[in-house]
């Protein structure tokens, strides 16, 4: 990986961390890298492999043109750590926000006119290569730009571009959301096992290697999911008891649906 030009990272926390381990693991030259952080524990790792550091954005150096700045800060410190970095904008900076809830406007008000951002969503698979990925960029971002944030967002999984900014809420909805929910399946299966009379520990156990190992065999499969059920479920057996429940007019398909729009509600409240 090579970015023709250097790269900015502005907090290098959970994500951000995530982010520059897998570029400098695909090669990113790590003299091209800054990054800007207080704690110097967090970036300790980084700095021995040959990454830039400063604690603040007022101690980078003055001739740094960045061609990406990744703004990997959470955004209710934002509107602090933002600003100092407005002097970087011009057509050779694309800056590339992963802040949930920070509209493509409120990061353009904290930098100036003409920015060219692009606002993307992760989630927290990005920590094991296995996350999902959905950017959208304003008229400023040059279609190199876009090209670049989509391989830099790509060392953390999967990438999809959008066209119209509002579907970030449902984005974070799903997508963002979604681990989460994937562990609360996890846990109530569980608890359904103990109620049913298996050890905790066990059901624990078979629950996570049972949704684990479901997600890999999606993941590696062409089949629509829907299939993937059917291929699992034998007419009159055990599963298709459990499914009649599951898919009931009243069962897990309203519930995730209701629980999705307050998600996206929330997205809305927040980014407004």
């Amino acid at each position: 990986m090579s970015l023709d030009g250097p790269l900015l990272l502005l907090g290098c926390g959970k994500m951000g961390g995530a982010l520059l381990a897998g570029w400098l693991d695909r090669g990113l030259p790590a003299e091209e890298v800054t990054v800007i952080e207080p704690q110097a524990d967090a970036v300790a790792d980084f700095t021995g492999r040959g990454v830039r550091h400063v604690p603040s954005p007022d101690q980078v150096a003055p001739e740094l043109r960045p061609k990406i700045v990744l703004l990997a800060v959470k955004p209710q410190m934002m509107e602090a750590a933002v600003p100092p970095l407005a002097r970087l904008v011009g057509p050779q900076t694309a800056f590339l926000s992963i802040a949930a809830g920070k509209t493509v406007a409120s990061l353009t008000a904290l930098l100036a006119p003409g920015a060219a951002v692009v606002r993307a969503m992760p989630n927290t698979p990005a920590a094991v290569g296995r996350g999902m990925s959905v950017l959208y960029a304003n008229a400023e971002v040059a279609a190199s730009q876009r090209a670049l944030c989509a391989e830099l967002m790509a060392a953390a999984g999967e990438t999809a571009w959008i066209d119209d900014e509002a579907l970030m809420d449902p984005v974070t909805a799903l997508s963002g959301g979604g681990p989460a929910y994937v562990f609360l399946l996890i846990e109530v299966l569980a608890k359904a096992g103990a109620a049913a009379g298996l050890p905790a520990e066990l059901a624990e156990r078979l629950a996570r290697v049972t949704v684990a190992g479901a997600g890999e065999l999606v993941h590696r499969s062409d089949l629509p999911p829907a299939t993937l059920r059917e291929n699992v479920t034998s007419p009159g057996g055990t599963t298709l008891e459990a499914l009649k429940v599951l898919m009931a007019e009243e069962g897990l398909q309203p519930l995730v649906t209701r629980a999705i729009a307050a998600a996206t509600r929330r997205s809305r409240e927040l980014a407004s």
